[in-house]
């Protein structure tokens, strides 16, 4: 089983985390949960699992994901925002540093740029994961942002079009 913190909000001195909880099951089937922790309390928001489970299975998960979560939620509120990345996505390359003042990671311009949005969602792409939450997670941008990234990076050539052109 592994568990790591997905994204966090912080509003209003109150600090939401999600968390990705992936368990590996012996009969190779994986069951993949969204849960949210906030105000002490950790909710389950989504389960994917395949082969689908049982009811009885269903009912079970609580127990076989709690202390897992809750020492990756304990990990996480004593760590540094900087240790959130899932352990299976690449690290930010050297040019994306942090900056003094936020969490924000200082982002190329340009070509270089691009290139760089390119490759993280390609990696992510390769890997299995979301490519947009990938560009998210390495440019520190909204959705919409990393959208208008990965648009520019498809723009200058470094991804394949979206739609064929007739």
């Amino acid at each position: 089983m592994s568990v790591w913190p997905a994204w966090e909000v912080q509003e209003c001195g109150s600090v939401t985390s999600w968390f990705a909880v992936r368990l590996d099951l012996p009969d190779g089937g994986r069951v993949d949960v969204l849960a949210v922790a906030a105000g002490g309390c950790v909710e389950i928001e989504e389960v994917r699992a395949q082969p689908p489970l049982s009811l009885d299975d269903l009912t079970a998960l609580a127990d076989w994901i709690e202390e897992p979560l809750l020492e990756a939620c304990a990990a996480q509120s004593a760590s540094s925002p900087e240790s959130a990345r899932p352990p299976e996505s690449a690290p930010p390359s050297e040019s994306a540093e942090t900056l003094a003042t936020g969490d924000r990671p200082v982002w190329p311009s340009g070509a270089e740029g691009m290139r760089l949005v390119a490759e993280e969602y390609l990696a992510a792409q390769g890997q299995g994961a979301d490519p947009v939450l990938a560009v998210m997670s390495a440019t520190g941008r909204s959705r919409r942002g990393s959208l208008r990234l990965i648009g520019g990076a498809r723009d200058a050539g470094f991804l394949t079009p979206r739609h064929t052109r007739r």
